[in-house]
């Protein structure tokens, strides 16, 4: 077990959220450690982006049950909201999936970041102008003094991500939640974008949990993956060891989907992921599963190490009767 198994910065167990009576997210399970990178993937719908704003507190009109404890903080869904607002952007922060809907039209970039700057570490004007022209070259936005008084709707999307990613990391936040941080990018800034979260928040010893789509961006730049399926966490454990090792037939299937120099056509997953009124009575996988068993349909299988259900490291786990 390494070091930072044994000091997690956020352990989340049993995270289930209701939205009426159907479950969006059932049971979920995972810790990060200090200073590692967690990639959530799976189709969407599968409550990559729900687990996010859940541990940010900023679902509505949903009941959230379980726990997220925070390192130092205790459990994050049993804090007052007054008590939430002193830790979002000092302990914890997030990066929304679309810049240019996140960012206020009505105030500069400069003026945005600035603020976050005089709330999360107490600057004068003075110094938070400073502090926030050194962030906008740490993100490598051209002309940072001159982008100061830029509007979001004058920057390019790129522009606008890195924007973001200056003022969620203002506070010097523990731990990073990267929400889709690239899904309105090409893929040439996409990849900077990620390289750019990557070294600011090992250069600060931060922990991030990016939301991912694409499996392959996901075994380059995270420690970790979890797999997750219509709310269930399907698969986890190492990067490397879930996606070239994997055990579960959906994460299988998502492996298909990456295309790779040398391989043959696609090969996408057949049927559709169930909605959340109607999942099946046992494994919600099971009505797409091409290892589907009789004991699939009737009882729902339970997230354990996957070296019980056959050789391999004690980190990886999954969650199926009939493993690959």
């Amino acid at each position: 077990m390494t070091d930072t198994a044994l000091k997690p910065v956020l352990s989340i167990k049993d995270l289930t959220v209701f939205r009426g009576a159907s479950k969006i997210l059932d049971r979920v399970t995972l810790s990060l450690g200090q200073g590692e990178t967690l990639a959530l993937v799976g189709e969407s719908g599968a409550g990559k982006s729900t687990i996010a704003t859940a541990i940010m507190r900023l679902l509505d009109n949903a009941k959230v049950t379980g726990s997220a404890e925070l390192a130092g903080e205790g459990d994050l869904l049993a804090l007052t909201e007054r008590q939430m607002v002193k830790l979002r952007g000092r302990r914890l922060s997030m990066i929304f999936q679309d810049a240019g809907a996140a960012l206020n039209p009505a105030y500069t970039v400069g003026r945005q970041l600035s603020t976050t700057l005089y709330r999360t570490q107490g600057l004068s004007k003075v110094e938070a102008r400073q502090k926030a022209v050194e962030l906008f070259t740490s993100v490598g936005i051209n002309d940072p003094e001159g982008r100061m008084s830029a509007f979001p709707h004058q920057l390019s999307g790129g522009m606008q991500q890195r924007v973001m990613v200056a003022i969620a990391l203002a506070g010097s936040p523990d731990l990073l939640l990267a929400d889709e941080p690239t899904s309105a990018l090409d893929v040439t800034i996409q990849a900077q974008i990620v390289r750019l979260i990557l070294t600011l928040t090992r250069e600060r010893g931060a922990s991030c949990i990016f939301v991912l789509h694409d499996l392959a961006l996901a075994s380059q730049a995270c420690d970790r993956v979890v797999v997750l399926y219509a709310g269930q966490v399907v698969e986890s454990g190492p990067a490397h060891d879930v996606l070239e090792r994997h055990r579960h037939p959906y994460t299988h299937q998502l492996k298909s989907c990456v295309l790779e120099i040398g391989t043959k056509d696609l090969t996408a997953p057949e049927g559709t992921v169930p909605s959340h009124g109607q999942m099946p009575k046992g494994c919600r996988f099971s009505t797409r599963c091409p290892r589907v068993m009789a004991r699939c349909t009737d009882e729902a299988p339970p997230l354990i190490p996957a070296r019980e259900a056959m050789s391999g490291p004690l980190d990886h786990h999954i969650a199926c009767w009939n493993p690959e």
